[in-house]
Protein backbone atom coordinates (compact mmCIF):
# COMPACT_ATOMS: atom_id res chain seq x y z
CA UNK A 1 0.00 0.00 0.00
CA UNK A 2 1.10 3.58 -1.08
CA UNK A 3 0.83 6.58 1.37
CA UNK A 4 0.64 9.77 0.68
CA UNK A 5 2.86 12.17 2.86
CA UNK A 6 2.95 15.80 2.75
CA UNK A 7 5.34 17.98 4.21
CA UNK A 8 3.78 21.58 4.30
CA UNK A 9 7.00 24.23 4.73
CA UNK A 10 10.80 23.15 5.48
CA UNK A 11 13.89 24.97 5.44
CA UNK A 12 15.68 22.24 3.95
CA UNK A 13 17.55 21.72 0.64
CA UNK A 14 15.33 18.88 -0.07
CA UNK A 15 13.62 15.59 1.05
CA UNK A 16 16.18 12.87 0.73
CA UNK A 17 16.00 12.27 4.75
CA UNK A 18 12.58 12.06 4.85
CA UNK A 19 11.96 10.08 1.47
CA UNK A 20 14.79 7.56 3.00
CA UNK A 21 12.97 7.09 6.58
CA UNK A 22 10.05 6.37 4.74
CA UNK A 23 10.91 4.48 1.86
CA UNK A 24 9.83 1.36 3.32
CA UNK A 25 6.52 2.32 3.18
CA UNK A 26 6.03 3.34 -0.24
CA UNK A 27 5.68 6.58 0.19
CA UNK A 28 5.21 9.73 -2.03
CA UNK A 29 6.36 12.70 0.10
CA UNK A 30 5.28 15.87 -1.54
CA UNK A 31 7.32 18.60 -0.70
CA UNK A 32 4.75 21.67 -0.12
CA UNK A 33 7.81 24.42 0.47
CA UNK A 34 8.69 23.71 -3.84
CA UNK A 35 4.95 23.92 -4.34
CA UNK A 36 2.85 27.01 -5.36
CA UNK A 37 -0.66 25.28 -4.35
CA UNK A 38 -2.25 26.28 -1.13
CA UNK A 39 -1.50 24.18 1.90
CA UNK A 40 -5.65 23.35 1.87
CA UNK A 41 -4.92 21.90 -1.92
CA UNK A 42 -2.01 20.11 -1.19
CA UNK A 43 -3.18 18.23 1.47
CA UNK A 44 -6.13 16.80 -0.05
CA UNK A 45 -5.67 12.49 -0.14
CA UNK A 46 -2.89 13.28 2.61
CA UNK A 47 -2.18 9.88 5.19
CA UNK A 48 0.42 12.30 6.98
CA UNK A 49 1.52 15.40 7.54
CA UNK A 50 5.01 16.59 8.20
CA UNK A 51 5.19 20.62 9.19
CA UNK A 52 7.31 23.31 10.41
CA UNK A 53 6.32 26.64 10.85
CA UNK A 54 2.66 26.76 9.46
CA UNK A 55 -0.84 26.47 11.11
CA UNK A 56 -2.64 22.92 11.48
CA UNK A 57 -6.26 24.06 12.31
CA UNK A 58 -9.22 22.15 12.24
CA UNK A 59 -9.96 23.58 9.13
CA UNK A 60 -6.85 21.87 7.76
CA UNK A 61 -7.46 18.88 9.36
CA UNK A 62 -11.01 18.85 7.59
CA UNK A 63 -9.37 19.01 3.98
CA UNK A 64 -7.30 15.55 4.96
CA UNK A 65 -9.46 12.80 6.28
CA UNK A 66 -7.71 10.18 5.96
CA UNK A 67 -4.55 11.96 7.49
CA UNK A 68 -3.36 9.31 10.53
CA UNK A 69 -1.22 11.68 12.14
CA UNK A 70 0.66 15.36 12.09
CA UNK A 71 4.28 15.41 12.59
CA UNK A 72 5.78 18.20 14.24
CA UNK A 73 9.25 18.83 12.77
CA UNK A 74 10.17 20.80 16.07
CA UNK A 75 8.95 21.12 19.89
CA UNK A 76 6.85 23.50 20.04
CA UNK A 77 3.25 22.63 19.32
CA UNK A 78 1.88 26.20 19.31
CA UNK A 79 1.06 26.19 15.88
CA UNK A 80 -0.76 22.80 15.78
CA UNK A 81 -4.28 22.32 17.50
CA UNK A 82 -3.82 19.38 19.50
CA UNK A 83 -7.79 19.28 20.59
CA UNK A 84 -9.06 19.23 17.17
CA UNK A 85 -6.37 16.50 16.16
CA UNK A 86 -7.56 14.14 19.04
CA UNK A 87 -10.99 14.75 18.37
CA UNK A 88 -10.50 13.10 14.86
CA UNK A 89 -8.42 10.86 16.00
CA UNK A 90 -5.11 11.79 14.54
CA UNK A 91 -1.87 11.37 15.90
CA UNK A 92 0.37 14.49 16.98
CA UNK A 93 4.02 14.10 17.45
CA UNK A 94 6.91 16.26 18.05
CA UNK A 95 10.55 15.91 18.61
CA UNK A 96 11.12 17.18 21.95
CA UNK A 97 15.03 15.46 22.86
CA UNK A 98 16.67 16.65 19.49
CA UNK A 99 18.27 20.12 20.02
CA UNK A 100 18.77 19.82 23.66
CA UNK A 101 22.44 20.46 23.47
CA UNK A 102 22.41 23.18 20.99
CA UNK A 103 19.74 25.21 22.73
CA UNK A 104 21.57 25.04 26.14
CA UNK A 105 24.68 25.72 24.28
CA UNK A 106 23.05 28.94 22.82
CA UNK A 107 21.57 30.16 26.00
CA UNK A 108 24.81 29.61 27.55
CA UNK A 109 26.54 31.95 24.96
CA UNK A 110 23.97 34.76 25.39
CA UNK A 111 24.55 35.08 28.71
CA UNK A 112 28.25 34.76 27.98
CA UNK A 113 27.85 37.68 25.36
CA UNK A 114 25.70 40.14 27.77
CA UNK A 115 28.09 38.93 30.91
CA UNK A 116 31.36 40.03 28.87
CA UNK A 117 29.63 42.74 26.34
CA UNK A 118 30.92 40.74 23.57
CA UNK A 119 28.37 42.53 20.87
CA UNK A 120 29.06 45.90 22.61
CA UNK A 121 33.35 45.60 22.68
CA UNK A 122 33.12 44.30 18.66
CA UNK A 123 30.87 47.08 17.68
CA UNK A 124 33.00 49.15 19.26
CA UNK A 125 36.23 48.15 18.18
CA UNK A 126 34.33 48.03 14.34
CA UNK A 127 33.56 51.83 14.61
CA UNK A 128 36.79 52.90 15.56
CA UNK A 129 36.83 52.37 19.33
CA UNK A 130 39.32 50.94 21.99
CA UNK A 131 37.97 51.59 25.89
CA UNK A 132 37.55 48.36 27.66
CA UNK A 133 35.79 50.76 30.37
CA UNK A 134 32.88 52.15 28.05
CA UNK A 135 29.86 51.38 28.92
CA UNK A 136 28.34 48.98 31.93
CA UNK A 137 30.12 47.62 34.58
CA UNK A 138 31.32 43.71 34.27
CA UNK A 139 30.92 41.49 37.14
CA UNK A 140 32.37 37.81 37.11
CA UNK A 141 30.39 35.37 36.37
CA UNK A 142 30.85 33.00 39.34
CA UNK A 143 29.31 35.52 41.49
CA UNK A 144 25.85 35.54 38.96
CA UNK A 145 22.78 33.81 39.58
CA UNK A 146 21.07 32.90 36.62
CA UNK A 147 16.95 31.94 37.57
CA UNK A 148 15.17 29.09 35.05
CA UNK A 149 11.91 29.80 33.83
CA UNK A 150 10.70 25.77 33.86
CA UNK A 151 12.83 23.23 34.13
CA UNK A 152 12.70 20.23 31.02
CA UNK A 153 15.47 19.19 29.27
CA UNK A 154 16.81 22.18 28.03
CA UNK A 155 16.50 24.09 31.33
CA UNK A 156 18.42 20.91 33.19
CA UNK A 157 21.33 21.56 30.23
CA UNK A 158 21.90 24.77 31.16
CA UNK A 159 21.40 24.07 34.87
CA UNK A 160 24.11 21.70 34.47
CA UNK A 161 26.44 24.15 32.49
CA UNK A 162 25.98 27.41 34.33
CA UNK A 163 27.24 25.79 37.12
CA UNK A 164 30.60 24.27 35.54
CA UNK A 165 30.88 28.26 35.39
CA UNK A 166 30.38 28.84 38.92
CA UNK A 167 27.09 30.19 38.95
CA UNK A 168 23.72 29.90 41.58
CA UNK A 169 21.16 28.08 40.01
CA UNK A 170 17.27 28.96 40.84
CA UNK A 171 14.48 27.13 39.00
CA UNK A 172 11.06 27.94 39.07
CA UNK A 173 8.60 25.08 37.61
CA UNK A 174 4.73 24.82 38.84
CA UNK A 175 4.80 20.97 36.83
CA UNK A 176 7.94 19.49 39.30
CA UNK A 177 8.25 18.94 42.67
CA UNK A 178 11.70 20.43 44.80
CA UNK A 179 12.60 17.29 45.27
CA UNK A 180 13.05 17.14 41.46
CA UNK A 181 14.16 19.98 40.66
CA UNK A 182 17.24 19.60 43.20
CA UNK A 183 17.69 16.25 41.51
CA UNK A 184 18.33 18.16 38.60
CA UNK A 185 20.83 20.34 40.09
CA UNK A 186 19.20 23.85 40.60
CA UNK A 187 17.79 25.19 43.92
CA UNK A 188 13.64 25.53 43.28
CA UNK A 189 11.45 29.01 43.89
CA UNK A 190 8.06 28.25 43.84
CA UNK A 191 7.18 31.88 43.05
CA UNK A 192 8.26 33.40 40.04
CA UNK A 193 8.71 36.65 41.28
CA UNK A 194 10.83 36.36 44.15
CA UNK A 195 12.93 33.98 41.33
CA UNK A 196 13.05 37.47 38.79
CA UNK A 197 13.93 39.65 41.95
CA UNK A 198 16.83 36.81 43.06
CA UNK A 199 18.61 36.17 39.72
CA UNK A 200 20.77 38.38 37.56
CA UNK A 201 20.07 36.33 34.26
CA UNK A 202 16.90 34.87 33.53
CA UNK A 203 16.72 32.58 31.19
CA UNK A 204 12.82 30.98 29.69
CA UNK A 205 12.19 27.63 28.72
CA UNK A 206 8.66 27.10 29.25
CA UNK A 207 6.58 26.32 26.07
CA UNK A 208 4.31 29.24 24.69
CA UNK A 209 0.90 28.31 26.03
CA UNK A 210 -1.88 30.51 27.31
CA UNK A 211 -0.61 30.42 31.20
CA UNK A 212 2.55 31.51 29.57
CA UNK A 213 2.07 34.21 26.89
CA UNK A 214 3.54 37.52 28.06
CA UNK A 215 4.61 35.88 30.65
CA UNK A 216 7.55 38.06 31.45
CA UNK A 217 5.89 41.69 31.30
CA UNK A 218 5.97 45.10 32.62
CA UNK A 219 5.15 43.51 35.99
CA UNK A 220 8.10 40.83 35.30
CA UNK A 221 10.68 43.83 34.49
CA UNK A 222 9.66 45.85 37.35
CA UNK A 223 10.39 42.91 39.36
CA UNK A 224 13.69 42.41 37.95
CA UNK A 225 17.20 43.52 39.17
CA UNK A 226 17.87 46.72 36.94
CA UNK A 227 21.30 45.47 36.54
CA UNK A 228 19.95 41.79 35.62
CA UNK A 229 19.47 40.15 31.73
CA UNK A 230 16.72 38.30 30.73
CA UNK A 231 16.96 35.34 27.39
CA UNK A 232 14.94 33.55 25.56
CA UNK A 233 15.64 30.23 23.82
CA UNK A 234 12.31 29.23 24.17
CA UNK A 235 9.17 31.15 21.94
CA UNK A 236 8.50 34.67 21.35
CA UNK A 237 5.23 35.35 22.72
CA UNK A 238 6.45 34.47 26.43
CA UNK A 239 8.53 37.95 26.36
CA UNK A 240 6.30 40.82 25.92
CA UNK A 241 8.02 42.75 23.25
CA UNK A 242 6.72 45.93 23.78
CA UNK A 243 7.14 45.81 27.77
CA UNK A 244 11.01 44.69 27.24
CA UNK A 245 12.03 47.66 25.42
CA UNK A 246 10.15 49.73 27.35
CA UNK A 247 11.92 48.01 30.39
CA UNK A 248 15.33 48.76 28.77
CA UNK A 249 14.52 52.54 28.11
CA UNK A 250 13.60 52.69 31.67
CA UNK A 251 16.60 51.30 33.47
CA UNK A 252 14.63 48.63 34.82
CA UNK A 253 16.88 46.08 33.18
CA UNK A 254 20.34 45.41 31.60
CA UNK A 255 19.84 44.16 28.68
CA UNK A 256 18.28 41.27 26.62
CA UNK A 257 18.94 38.24 24.20
CA UNK A 258 16.30 36.99 22.04
CA UNK A 259 16.62 34.14 19.89
CA UNK A 260 12.75 33.75 19.90
CA UNK A 261 10.39 36.68 18.46
CA UNK A 262 6.34 36.78 18.28
CA UNK A 263 6.95 37.84 14.58
CA UNK A 264 9.96 36.16 12.67
CA UNK A 265 11.41 37.74 11.13
CA UNK A 266 10.85 41.25 12.80
CA UNK A 267 9.49 43.79 11.33
CA UNK A 268 12.63 46.09 9.58
CA UNK A 269 11.83 49.13 11.82
CA UNK A 270 11.51 47.15 15.04
CA UNK A 271 13.08 48.79 17.48
CA UNK A 272 14.72 45.48 18.98
CA UNK A 273 16.55 45.32 15.70
CA UNK A 274 18.55 48.50 16.66
CA UNK A 275 18.60 48.37 20.42
CA UNK A 276 21.68 48.94 21.80
CA UNK A 277 21.30 46.45 24.36
CA UNK A 278 19.55 43.94 22.54
CA UNK A 279 20.95 41.16 20.90
CA UNK A 280 19.23 38.93 18.42
CA UNK A 281 20.23 35.56 16.90
CA UNK A 282 17.46 34.47 14.35
CA UNK A 283 15.90 31.65 15.76
CA UNK A 284 19.28 29.85 15.33
CA UNK A 285 19.30 28.20 19.11
CA UNK A 286 18.50 24.62 17.90
CA UNK A 287 20.72 24.73 14.92
CA UNK A 288 24.16 22.28 14.01
CA UNK A 289 24.52 19.46 11.01
CA UNK A 290 23.97 17.04 13.63
CA UNK A 291 20.98 18.30 15.18
CA UNK A 292 18.94 19.09 11.47
CA UNK A 293 19.36 15.53 10.87
CA UNK A 294 18.36 13.82 14.09
CA UNK A 295 14.79 16.16 13.75
CA UNK A 296 14.25 15.14 10.66
CA UNK A 297 15.03 11.38 10.56
CA UNK A 298 13.18 11.03 14.23
CA UNK A 299 9.69 13.43 12.50
CA UNK A 300 9.75 11.10 9.61
CA UNK A 301 10.48 8.16 12.15
CA UNK A 302 7.17 9.36 13.79
CA UNK A 303 4.91 8.95 10.37
CA UNK A 304 6.61 5.68 9.69
CA UNK A 305 5.67 4.07 13.20
CA UNK A 306 1.70 5.19 12.64
CA UNK A 307 1.64 4.38 9.10
CA UNK A 308 2.94 0.73 10.36
CA UNK A 309 0.35 0.45 13.38
CA UNK A 310 3.24 1.33 15.61
CA UNK A 311 2.58 4.34 18.37
CA UNK A 312 5.00 6.71 17.77
CA UNK A 313 7.78 7.39 20.31
CA UNK A 314 6.79 10.88 20.67
CA UNK A 315 2.93 10.99 21.00
CA UNK A 316 1.55 13.95 22.35
CA UNK A 317 -2.19 13.13 22.39
CA UNK A 318 -1.47 9.94 23.86
CA UNK A 319 -4.92 9.65 25.14
CA UNK A 320 -5.46 8.00 21.30
CA UNK A 321 -2.66 4.99 22.27
CA UNK A 322 -5.27 3.78 25.08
Amino acid sequence: MSYRVVFTDHTFDDLDVEREVLADVDAEVVDGERSEEPNETLVVGADALLVMFDTVDAALMDAMPDCQIVSRTGIGLDNIDVEAATERGISVTNVPDYCIPEVSDHAMALMLALARKVVEYDAQVGAGGWNVAEGRAMHRLETQTVGLVAFGHIAQAVCEKASGFGMDVLAHDPYLSDEEIRAGGAEPVDDLDDLLARSDFVSVHTPLTPETEGLLDADAFSTMKDTAFVVNVARGGIVDQDDVIAALDAGEIAGAALDVLAEEPPAEDDPLRSHDRVILTPHAAWHSSESVVELREKAAKNVLDVLTGEVPHYLVNTELAE
